[in-house]
């Protein structure tokens, strides 16, 4: 128990420095950056946390349940503090392709995506060598390193990524159908229910940054392997999505999607 409540009080430090950063990335930057300054400090938010509650799942001998409930809070919390961040490459490029964002904005957006997962991950390891817990002190002994993240096939792997990404993808194409106090719950819910569904043979991120964070470091496969699971599956499962709910399924039903838009895995506070 120990362990679990320095992990907990870690991750409650590490959300909290983010949102001073974008409480003052609100405050003082102009309105042309800012937007870059959130979702970098966002996707930290996530990669920092995501390490931390990774080895405490991995070798804290955390009971399931409060693994799930850890899972479920922390996707709450994220979603509610992201300030419409997409800490998502792949949702960059659709915002790309439907013309919301621009080529330079794009590539600004997901370089600092990226740059912020390097950071978490030598943040990380920086925190685990203070020794706050005989987790993090037991972990400095392995050299601060992971082991392979998948227990299937790459093939079962990636479409288990597919899969994932695909489900979210609907998930919040469809969240306006619900009651505004419902759909941050149902988001939550779906990820929980993914991440014990998938989570033995792939670990179900379903995000290329921070797929690239936490699992591109770890020993079992090669970087090329990790990209098609990491980074194609979740690409090919958004893509699909898409396609189905907003080609497919109108042609079939003979209804237009001329000027439609939808949701995307960019949580706004107005979508939810």
């Amino acid at each position: 128990m120990a362990d679990l409540g320095v992990s907990i009080g870690l991750v409650a430090c590490i959300v909290l420095f983010c949102e001073a950063m974008r409480m003052a990335a609100k405050r003082h930057c102009s309105e042309d950056y800012r937007i870059y300054l959130v979702d970098a400090v966002s996707t930290f938010q996530l990669c920092a946390c995501t390490h931390e509650l990774k080895l405490l799942a991995e070798m804290g001998s955390v009971e399931s349940h409060i693994a799930l409930t850890m899972s479920y809070t922390m996707t709450i919390v994220h979603i509610s503090t992201f300030s419409g961040a997409s800490c998502n490459p792949v949702s960059v490029l659709e915002s790309l392709c439907r013309g919301t964002t621009s080529a330079r904005g794009a590539a600004v957006l997901i370089s600092g995506q990226f740059g912020a997962a390097i950071i978490a991950r030598f943040s990380a390891a920086a925190v685990w060598s203070l020794g706050l817990s005989d987790l993090h002190s037991r972990y400095g002994k392995l050299g601060y390193r992971c082991f392979d993240p998948m227990g299937g096939t790459l093939l079962q792997a990636a479409g288990v990524e597919l899969a994932c990404a695909f489900c979210l993808q609907a998930t919040v194409m469809h969240l306006h159908k619900l009651d505004a106090r419902l759909r941050i719950h149902a988001v939550a819910a779906v990820i929980l229910l993914l991440c014990y569904t998938g989570g033995h043979i792939s670990g179900t991120v379903f995000n290329a940054v921070l797929a690239f964070s936490i699992q591109f470091p770890c020993s079992g496969h090669t970087y090329p392997e990790y990209c098609f699971v990491y980074w194609l599956g979740p690409l090919l499962g958004m893509t699909s999505c898409i396609m189905l709910f907003e080609k497919i399924i109108p042609f079939l039903s003979g209804k237009s999607t001329i000027g439609k838009t939808t949701g995307t895995l960019s949580l706004s506070k107005k979508t939810l």
